[in-house]
């Protein structure tokens, strides 16, 4: 088993969607962009995925240009491309077209030496789902807290 270090996670995407599956991807970046990532300049909080002509894309991700960069430093917000098979594209994009699913990026972490990204199949939330997530979550901490108590 290869060692994973989490780069970062968004939890955004926990709170506005449902995650009915989740996968992961490799990803396309240069040099400096890995560097960066390794000094924690990525944000995923409003990163979504697309489909265009058979690739899958990444958007929105923001990677901070490498401070010791120079000509090599990337734009910060630029689309990134995913490295899946192309069978898994298609499955993809017959779930998000027919379903109407949204691809959403989870986590970024390093498995060895590349970096991955964990995607999930996701569904939008309602307000009102949001709050009964937030009764549920608030309710499980008073039930923790009473055993707690008791336990001592």
């Amino acid at each position: 088993m290869e060692n994973t270090k989490t780069i970062t996670t968004n939890k955004k995407a926990f709170h506005e969607y449902f995650l009915i599956e989740s996968f992961e991807a490799g990803i396309e970046l240069s040099g400096t962009e890995v560097k960066s990532i390794r000094q924690g300049g990525v944000n995923l909080k409003d990163a979504w995925c697309s489909i265009d002509n058979g690739e899958m894309i990444l958007k929105q991700m923001h990677i901070s240009p490498y401070e010791h960069g120079n000509i090599f430093n990337r734009q910060p917000m630029r689309p990134r491309r995913l490295l899946l098979h192309k069978k898994e594209i298609m499955r993809l994009l017959g779930e998000v077209k027919q379903q109407g699913l949204t691809l959403i990026p989870l986590s970024l972490y390093f498995k060895g030496s590349l970096v991955k990204v964990q995607l999930g199949l996701c569904k939008g939330k309602q307000l009102h789902d949001k709050r009964a997530t937030a009764a549920k979550r608030d309710a499980n901490r008073a039930i923790d807290r009473a055993l707690k108590e008791q336990n001592r």
